[in-house]
C-alpha cells in the first residue's frame, strides 16, 4: 500500500507543484495520475521513489516513511518505467534488464536467466538480448523498460507515461500487455498519463488532477463517467462532447451504441 498524506511540493521561487495532497493506493491496484501539464502528477509518482523530496508531509510504503531508509536502496526496490524506456544504449538488451538485479549483488549468469525469463514474460524474443536498445523498435523498448522495472520482483511499480511515445497500434499492444501482466503479478502500480483514455482502460482507480496536484476526482472509470464531479471534470473526460454521450439503438435488429451525432459505435452483445 502507497500512501500520500498532506504532501506538499515548492520550490524556492515560490512555485507550488503540490499543495496538501492526500492518496491512499491499495495494495495490488492499479490507480492512475491523469491530468495535463503542471497538475503535479509526476512530481507525485517521484515523491515514491525520493527523485523528489517532499516539502511538508509523508509518502509511506506499507507502512514505512520512505524518508527514512537509504534512498539508493528505496530506488531499487521500486519498479520504475519511463517514457522512451530510459536505456542504457551502451549495454545490451538482456544486460539491460538485469541491471538492477546486478546492482542487488545478483551474479552475472544468475541475473542474465532472469533477465531472460523476464523477457519472455513480456513477450519479447530472448534473440532480442543481444541487441542493443537502438536497434529495436519503439515499443520492443518500451517492453524492455518494463522487463528491467520487473526484474527485481517489485512490489511496487511507477510508470510514468510510459506508453506516450509510440504510435497508437503500438500503444494498444502496450496496454494490452500491462493489464495481462498486472492480472498474472498483481502489483501495486501508479501509473501517470495525460491521456484520460489510457487513464481509464488501465486504472482501477483514477485520480483526475488539478494545477498544484489538487484532486478534481477520485473513484473507478465508471464512477468518474456517470457522476463527474463539476465542469473541469466532464470537459477533461470528454463527457460534455456529444461523441462521448451514448444512447441504444435497433438497426437490422441488433442493438447498436451510437453517439450523439448518431454515429455507430460499437455493437452491443445480448
Amino acid at each position: 500500500m502507497i500512501e500520500f498524506e498532506h504532501v506538499t511540493k515548492s520550490y524556492p521561487d515560490g512555485t507550488v507543484a503540490v499543495s496538501d495532497f492526500s492518496l491512499r493506493i491499495n495494495s495490488g491496484s492499479t490507480v492512475a495520475l491523469v491530468g495535463s501539464s503542471g497538475s503535479g502528477k509526476t512530481t507525485l509518482l517521484r515523491m515514491v521513489n525520493r527523485m523528489v523530496e517532499p516539502t511538508s508531509g509523508r509518502v509511506l510504503v506499507d507502512g514505512d516513511d520512505v524518508s527514512a531508509g537509504d534512498p539508493v536502496r528505496l530506488r531499487r526496490s521500486i519498479g520504475y518505467v519511463l517514457q522512451a524506456g530510459g536505456l542504457m544504449p551502451h549495454r545490451t538488451v538482456a544486460e539491460n534488464v538485469g541491471a538492477v538485479l546486478r546492482l542487488n549483488g545478483v551474479s552475472r549468469g544468475e541475473a542474465r536467466e532472469r533477465a531472460l525469463a523476464m523477457m519472455d514474460q513480456v513477450g519479447l524474443d530472448r534473440s532480442l538480448g543481444r541487441r542493443y536498445p537502438g536497434q529495436l523498435s519503439g515499443g520492443q523498448q518500451q517492453r524492455v523498460g518494463v522487463a528491467r522495472a520487473l526484474a527485481p520482483d517489485p512490489d511496487v511499480l511507477l510508470m510514468d507515461e510510459p506508453f506516450g511515445a509510440v504510435d497508437p497500434i503500438v500503444r494498444r499492444d502496450l496496454q494490452d500487455e500491462l493489464l495481462r501482466l498486472q492480472s498474472e503479478l498483481g502489483k501495486t502500480i501508479v501509473f501517470v498519463t495525460h491521456d484520460i483514455e489510457e487513464a481509464f482502460r488501465l486504472g482501477d482507480e483514477v485520480v483526475i488532477l488539478r494545477p498544484g496536484g489538487k484532486i478534481a476526482q477520485q473513484g473507478t472509470p465508471e464512477d468518474i463517467m456517470v457522476h463527474p464531479a463539476d465542469d473541469f471534470v466532464r470537459r477533461f473526460t470528454g463527457a460534455d462532447r456529444a461523441d462521448r454521450q451514448l444512447r441504444i439503438e435497433m438497426r437490422d435488429g441488433r442493438s447498436v451504441a451510437v453517439d450523439g451525432n448518431g454515429r455507430p459505435v460499437g455493437v452491443i452483445d445480448e
